[in-house]
């Protein structure tokens, strides 16, 4: 497990990456592994806000052109392309080789299956720092400063070097290299550095107690919604931006103005009707403000209603006759 502080800092949310990056970037995700610290449990898909950790990685690196997953192929939100390391089992170095071998782009970031907290804004500093260094690679560090080698972005060309550089030393008689159970640092070490803190999208998933303080993560106050809404998206398949201050505040106009059952459908109704007028968020804002114009309506005129018999039944924005009769 990486160090964990459970704050609003950089990393928090799983926004794809703003912008494309210029020529664009692949990214590897390395989910094989025997997770023998979960009693072999199928670590990617297990589920942290209602989504499986592999899909949870996979919106954060949503702008990619082309995704490679280093496992056995399983259903995934988005397409994905499937490669298997050689032989399979044979740790995080032969699954980088064999992912990185079927990328194209020059900047490819490189990343593990289990960072619940990983969010497009850092995969978009990690490419933003790459871009303005000389380096090899930027890769995050954690709340202790430790380097996190699988929350990174690379140049391709640095790592076919390396990698090349490595089968040659562990070249047999025959030429064959067995990159199998060797550490990614002996290939990171060999590369040129910059680094990215970032304590909360550093954070991974090795034990139960992990997933348990994750999933705590994800209902306190103040990043709930923000979780329930990207989780929304992805399993309806939208990419919208939400207004969530505005849509609260519909339903609550509609609750207090009109009847508290009245807040679920009215948004109900406000997200058809937007979808009617071609969608997008202006066509939202502007549903939303009909609605909330018409629920303080019902509402001004159930106070109308509750006003005590005898009182003058003035407009709101009158002044009354003050003048003395003639």
């Amino acid at each position: 497990m990486t160090a964990y502080e459970p704050s609003g800092a950089p990393g928090a949310g799983t926004e794809p990456a703003p912008g494309a990056h210029g020529a664009g970037y692949d990214a590897v995700v390395l989910a094989g592994g025997a997770a023998r610290r979960l009693g072999g449990a199928d670590k990617p898909g297990l589920s942290v806000g209602g989504r499986a950790l592999l899909d949870r990685v996979l919106a954060a690196c949503a702008g990619a052109r082309t995704t490679v997953v280093v496992s056995e192929p399983r259903p995934t939100a988005r397409p994905v392309t499937w490669a298997r390391e050689d032989p399979p089992g044979g740790g995080p170095l032969a699954a980088l080789a064999a992912g990185l071998a079927r990328t194209t782009a020059e900047h490819v970031v490189v990343l593990s299956a289990d960072l619940p907290f990983l969010a497009g804004t850092t995969v978009g500093r990690l490419l933003s720092a790459l871009a303005a260094s000389d380096a090899d690679g930027a890769l995050v560090t954690d709340a202790d400063g430790r380097d996190q080698p699988l929350v990174a972005a690379y140049r391709a060309t640095a790592l076919r070097r390396a990698l090349a550089a490595l089968t040659r030393e562990r070249a047999d008689g025959a030429g064959r290299a067995d990159l199998a159970g060797l550490p990614l640092r002996r290939l990171t070490g060999a590369l040129r550095i910059v680094r990215v803190p970032d304590a909360v999208a550093s954070f991974d998933c090795d034990t139960w107690d992990d997933i348990a303080a994750a999933r705590a993560r994800i209902r306190e106050h103040g990043h709930v919604l923000d979780e329930w809404i990207s989780a929304a998206k992805d399993e309806l398949g939208i990419d919208l931006d939400v207004d969530t201050r505005l849509l609260l505040d519909l339903a609550r106009d509609a609750a207090h103005g009109v009847a508290r059952p009245a807040a679920p459908l009215t948004t109900f109704l406000v997200g058809y009707a937007a979808g009617r007028a071609g969608g997008g968020i202006e066509a939202v804002a502007e549903t939303a403000r009909k609605a909330a114009a018409l629920a303080q309506r019902w509402a001004q005129e159930a106070a109308a209603a509750e006003t005590p018999a005898g009182e003058p039944d003035v407009a709101p924005d009158a002044t009354p006759d003050t003048r003395p009769d003639a």
